[in-house]
């Protein structure tokens, strides 16, 4: 039996550790533009995922290459060019991503469920 004390996020739900990696804030986005468009440049990125700052937009994907999720690929020319793809493991994704995307309908009844939940707990002042 675990105590309560050994309880990390990781043994309480195993998963824990796979959303860290792959859904943090901006790391789905740019994951989808990589799989959805191929490889791009950087200001492609930002293009299509218009909220983003440079700075957000550098951090990310540089955690993504460390992760093996993007690669970079720099072309020593005048002037000089990068490119990033999502790589054969984040491709690996695309299931996971697929299943989401399907999962995402749904999302008119958590919107429901938020309404009456609101409209439930605001007339009774909790």
């Amino acid at each position: 039996m675990i105590e309560s004390t050994d309880v990390t996020p990781e043994t309480a739900c195993p998963i824990a550790p796979v959303v860290d990696v792959v859904f943090s804030r901006w790391t789905t986005p740019i994951l989808w533009c990589l799989n959805e468009y191929g490889r791009q440049r950087f200001g492609e990125l930002a293009r299509r995922i218009t909220s983003i700052t440079p700075k957000v937009l550098t951090q990310r994907l540089r955690q993504l290459e460390r992760d093996g999720l993007v690669t970079r690929t720099y072309h020593a020319e005048v002037p000089p060019r990068v490119e990033y793809e999502i790589s054969d493991l984040g491709r690996s994704l695309g299931p996971l991503f697929a299943a989401i995307a399907d999962w995402s309908p749904n999302l008119t009844e958590v919107e429901k469920a938020r309404a009456t939940y609101d409209r439930c707990h605001s007339s009774n002042g909790l």
